[in-house]
């Protein structure tokens, strides 16, 4: 059950977004199309009470559970920044806005970004770790709740990993091609689109 609800939270998060977007842009009310982004987190509510639910009717903890808090985390996490995205997109493509600025390509600019980028996934590791916590004391009973715990070291793999990869944005910063060096591109100047 906990599956099939979180695929049809990422369903709905896809659909909440575009049928926003298209009302935002296409259909010229920004009202509308606000609401519907605006009603995004509540799919995370849905899934956060029905996995408590779920193991409220004494469901065993199992990986279903564990992955529930890492959709809930990473929605968190970075949902904000994929929706700007798109919204950025679309006011470019329907709505006839400039293209929007990529992320920087090149140098330290590429670093900080990568690291705020991390950061994001460092939130959603901390909101499933404490979603997780809450789960396994509400479960009460070490020998039921190994499942949840294995999921925090795989929220806090997936940050390490991450992480790590920002890191090395640091250490060996990209350097623009040479054509781009002299013409001063690839500072995250870049419009991105036609």
């Amino acid at each position: 059950m906990i599956v099939a609800l979180i695929a049809a939270c990422e369903i709905g998060f896809w659909v909440l977004l575009a049928a926003g977007l298209a009302c935002r842009y296409l259909l010229r009310m920004p009202r509308t199309g606000l609401a519907l982004l605006l009603c995004e987190p509540l799919l995370e509510v849905v899934l956060l009470v029905a996995t408590a639910l779920d193991l409220k009717n004494g469901a065993e903890p199992n990986w279903t559970h564990g992955l529930a808090a890492l959709y809930i985390g990473y929605t968190v996490g970075h949902g904000h920044r994929t929706v700007k995205w798109l919204d950025g997109h679309a006011a470019h493509r329907l709505g006839g806005a400039p293209a929007p600025l990529g992320p920087p390509r090149y140098g330290m600019a590429r670093a900080r970004h990568e690291t705020k980028v991390w950061l994001g996934t460092l939130t959603g590791a901390a909101v499933a770790t404490v979603l997780l916590q809450i789960a396994i004391w509400y479960v009460d009973d070490p020998g039921r709740s190994t499942s949840l715990e294995s999921w925090r070291f795989v929220a806090w793999r997936a940050a390490g990993i991450h992480g790590l990869v920002a890191l090395a944005y640091w250490i060996w910063p990209k350097k623009a091609p040479a054509a781009e060096s002299e013409a001063g591109q690839g500072t995250g100047k870049e419009r991105v689109g036609r």
